[in-house]
């Protein structure tokens, strides 16, 4: 930038000398003399300067020095651009040589209102996630600038969706502007990846069916899910707040669905028998990979593996467990 604004300087200035100088030297206007000295410049030649020895020794002088200052600048100007671009070309490469890394991380469709707050949520925990998106100057204010990882193409496209490890994804959400999109999206996303958690935004109702039957595990109506906790609100105020609080950014409670995965420390123990009480973690619930739901567990429950453990506590305990279960 600063480099523009130098060169900006210099044309302005070299215009501002040549105007300068035709009015000494031909005792023409103002105006007249700026006319003579941008078409001077730009090498037009469209009017002649004048006919005095004064006039024609500046105008070969001006003539000299306007080229050099313009070449240089048309260079320096050209030097910046393409640095810009193989910048951005360099950055495109190591976030792809980053994203191809990832494993257990979750994908972000579409950057409007909803997907800016997902991504917002996910980077406050401290989740890795990459968002794909078509609009490349949203995504170059937004995603580019919080560093996250960003793929610009289209999330109904399968080359897309691989580039952002879909195979390697825990979880993913689309919420692109229409229905028949986000279910595109679902069915693709459920081809390539069986085990994936696929989280869909529905406009109309009749959308829902549709994206549950593509693969959805599950379907959020804006509309009706606001209207149902409004009425929450009306009926339990006091709980909402206390909902409130757990879901807010920088909050220290934390509610999280933990996984448990064959390898974790916690398969084959009671509860009783861990130490999540006194780590700051409350299980208020489990639901085993049958189906079966304990809510809410005895202390004698045995976690086995496949288990989803509702738990609640203190980010700091709740991102602790989550790391020693090898969830995502």
């Amino acid at each position: 930038m600063k480099r523009v604004l130098v060169i900006a300087g210099l044309l302005t200035a070299l215009v501002c000398t040549g105007t300068v100088g035709f009015h000494l030297t031909t005792g023409r206007g103002w105006l007249e003399s700026a006319y003579l000295a941008v078409v001077t410049l730009t090498t037009v030649g469209s009017r002649d300067s004048g006919q005095t020895s004064a006039a024609m020794v500046f105008t070969m002088c001006y003539l000299i020095g306007g080229l050099s200052i313009f070449t240089y600048s048309a260079f320096q100007l050209g030097q910046f651009v393409v640095n810009v671009e193989i910048r951005r070309m360099l950055e495109r490469r190591r976030m792809e040589k980053e994203i191809r890394k990832l494993e257990k991380h979750y994908i972000v469709c579409g950057m409007g209102r909803m997907g800016t707050t997902i991504c917002e949520f996910l980077s406050q925990r401290g989740k890795s996630f990459v968002v794909i998106d078509t609009d490349s100057e949203h995504v170059e204010q937004v995603c580019r600038e919080q560093g996250w990882y960003v793929i610009e193409g289209d999330a109904t496209d399968d080359a897309a969706l691989k580039s952002a490890g879909i195979e390697r994804a825990t979880g993913l959400a689309t919420v692109l502007p229409t229905d028949a999109d986000n279910v595109y999206v679902v069915l693709t996303a459920r081809m390539l990846s069986a085990d994936l958690q696929i989280v869909a935004r529905a406009s109309e109702p009749k959308a829902i069916e549709k994206m549950e039957r593509a693969g959805a595990t599950r379907v959020i109506s804006p509309f009706s899910s606001g209207a149902v906790k409004m009425a929450r609100f009306m009926l339990s105020p006091s709980v909402e707040d206390f909902l409130e609080i757990t879901d807010s950014g920088g909050s220290e409670l934390e509610l999280a669905d933990i996984q448990i995965d064959a390898d974790s420390p916690y398969v084959g123990k009671s509860l009783m028998e861990t130490d999540l009480r006194d780590s700051g973690v409350m299980i208020i619930g489990i639901r085993r990979a049958s189906g079966e739901r304990l809510l809410p567990p005895a202390g004698s429950a045995i976690i086995e593996a496949g288990d989803s453990l509702f738990a609640f506590g203190s980010s700091e305990a709740v991102n602790a467990m989550t790391g020693l279960t090898s969830s995502g």
